[in-house]
């Protein structure tokens, strides 16, 4: 399909930059494709009243690390030391992380570049890398002076929260985002965006959804900075997904087989939660064990095998996401979901208000 067909336009003041409080007083957007489409107005605390007893949650249980470092070039021979920024978005070992840069043309293969605070804490707080490799669009790989958990360490110390570049061109980063831009499921380090569906989650309102018999369960996906790469070709069959790590564990895949081999619906918690069951659901919908990269890229067309519902935000013109929720629910419902939302002031993107969704009748791969 031609990339231009997801693009709409989004006025700039829809973009939320900070999240709803309490998180649970954001909008939840119901869309029902069947037949005519249905649009639903509620806010997020109602989802209890909105789904069944034996519905099954499935939350990311990913944690959003500090992956946005500065620094600065080692200084070559005519002096030249310009400021580096780079996004960490997926480690390949234990010294070593795969990295955007910028600017990336300021770089090239065995340069150093000394991140963090120079002289500080007898240098505990110096990180050096060198670039190992350049690839396309400022992809770097950076191998760092210090390795496993000391790394992890400084890193955490040294590093900001990654918002997303809608939100950080328009303000840097802070320590309310610390906690903000982490679900209150968050356990295992390793994201660098936050699984943003799961943001609007409160201890009260899973008391809610567990005393009216919704159960839960956790995956994991950590999510990679290339969730916010633009889409840059004219065709989505030309575009390449960056691969993401995610785990399902058997215990999980088994209760969530046994849920829908009942009847009972699986409800995806963000687009991460879905991409990983997909990822791990075989052709009559069967979902195993997980231990492996994914890098499933789902336009319409596709059929679902794993995922009876889905909560998700808002998301960009003419991106993966907004791509992958059109094929959910139909691209034309999902174009007047949008419209509808931008016409009645729902706060749009990682710090926004969400939607519930089902599936198209032409979405659904038939359960066997």
């Amino acid at each position: 399909m031609r990339v231009d067909e997801f693009d709409f336009e989004l006025p700039e003041e829809r973009i939320a930059l900070r999240p709803a409080s309490p998180r649970d007083a954001s909008r939840l957007l119901v869309v029902r494709p069947e037949g005519d489409p249905v649009l639903e107005d509620h806010v997020f605390r109602d989802l209890p009243g909105l789904l069944e007893p034996g519905d099954v949650l499935v939350f990311n249980d990913t944690r959003v690390i500090p992956a946005q470092l500065y620094g600065r070039r080692a200084p070559r021979e005519d002096g030249s030391s310009p400021r580096i920024s780079a996004t960490l978005h997926r480690r390949v070992g234990d010294d070593s992380w795969l990295a955007f840069a910028k600017p990336g043309r300021k770089l090239r293969v065995g340069d150093r570049i000394m991140f963090g605070m120079p002289g500080c804490a007898c240098g505990a707080d110096e990180l050096w890398a060198e670039v190992m490799e350049k690839h396309e669009g400022g992809e770097v790989l950076l191998k760092f002076d210090k390795s496993g958990p000391v790394l992890d360490e400084v890193i955490a110390r040294v590093g900001e929260i990654p918002l997303p570049p809608y939100i950080a061109s328009r303000r840097r980063p802070d320590m309310r985002d610390r906690k903000d831009y982490q679900t209150v499921f968050a356990e295992k380090d390793g994201a660098v965006a936050a699984p943003t569906a799961g943001l609007h989650f409160t201890p009260e309102l899973l008391r809610q959804l567990e005393l009216c018999g919704v159960e839960t369960a956790r995956v994991t996906l950590h999510v990679g900075a290339g969730t916010f790469l633009p889409v840059k070709v004219e065709d989505t069959r030309d575009h390449r997904m960056h691969a993401e790590y995610g785990e399902i564990a058997a215990e999980v895949s088994e209760r969530l087989n046994a849920a829908r081999a009942a009847g009972r619906r699986v409800l995806a918690v963000g687009t991460t939660s879905l991409r990983i069951l997909e990822s791990a659901a075989d052709e009559a919908g069967h979902i195993h064990p997980f231990a492996a990269e994914t890098d499933i890229f789902i336009t319409p067309g596709y059929r679902f095998r794993a995922v009876d519902a889905l909560i998700t935000n808002f998301h960009l013109p003419r991106s993966t996401l907004f791509m992958l929720v059109s094929a959910f629910s139909g691209l034309e419902t999902m174009k007047a979901a949008y419209a509808h939302a931008i016409e009645t002031g729902y706060r749009f993107y990682s710090y926004g208000d969400s939607s519930l969704l089902f599936p198209a009748p032409e979405a659904r791969q038939r359960r066997k």
